[in-house]
């Protein structure tokens, strides 16, 4: 399992903040598609299962309502700061990717980050769905902007974290924002913080472990955290 590391590792204080997900099967013979059983057919037309039928472009700007465990937020998201960030999100968002997903990396003063499915299949499915970096922008990691999470260039997939600090920093290693917290900070920093950042830097969740065993994991070993119920496009 590829580990990625967040370039922060190298001030001493952070790891990996992203990853998900996309393996492609390929039969060795094709079979007609009435051949096929009723559960391949349906996971063939489960978006959740293809990252290649989730290409809508979104709309310049749109608000993505958040309801957790701990309230609510939204966000406000601009295509114009993050182009394939934004239409990324967008996808993500319309599938239902994120709900019932975990904040399961938490810290304190820095960033809350999430993105990781809570089932392990739909994980595999993503975790090669790489989108092209954004990186003209004038916008910096200010608290409360929401960036995807990269593991180098052009290695963006699911995972985002919402600044908790004015990040900027950031700015130059990749993290684009593609927009921002407009109604409900302070739910966002309320999130439980208590087992901090994970391996090797803290005692939180494994980002390995979460992407092969998903909410399963996490609710076992880390039973405090916050999740995401549902995130849904507001009209």
């Amino acid at each position: 399992m590829r580990k990625y590391i967040l370039p922060l590792v190298m001030l001493g204080s952070f790891v990996a903040i992203l990853a998900a997900c996309h393996e492609q099967a390929n039969n060795a013979s094709p079979k007609p598609a009435a051949s096929q059983t009723p559960a391949a057919t349906a996971a063939s037309n489960d978006p959740l299962l293809n990252p290649d039928m989730d290409n809508l472009k979104a709309p310049e700007t749109y608000h993505v309502l958040f309801t957790t465990t701990k309230g609510d937020f939204t966000l406000e998201i601009h295509r114009d700061w993050a182009p394939s960030g934004a239409d990324r999100f967008y996808n993500l968002v319309k599938i239902g990717f994120y709900n019932g997903d975990a904040f399961f990396r938490v810290v304190k003063g820095f960033m809350v980050q999430f993105g990781i499915n809570g089932n392990p299949q739909v994980n595999a499915k993503w975790f090669n769905a790489k989108i092209p970096d954004d990186l003209a922008t004038n916008h910096s990691n200010l608290r409360g902007t929401i960036s995807f999470a990269t593991a180098g260039p052009n290695t963006r997939t699911t995972q985002v974290f919402i600044n908790y600090a004015n990040n900027t920093f950031l700015d130059s290693m990749g993290f684009t924002p593609f927009g921002k917290v407009s109604q409900g900070m302070d739910v966002v920093t309320s999130l439980f913080n208590g087992y901090g950042d994970g391996p090797p830097s803290g005692p939180g969740p494994d980002q390995n472990q979460v992407q092969q065993q998903g909410n399963a994991y996490l609710k076992t070993d880390f039973p405090h955290l916050d999740y995401i119920k549902t995130a849904v496009i507001q009209p």
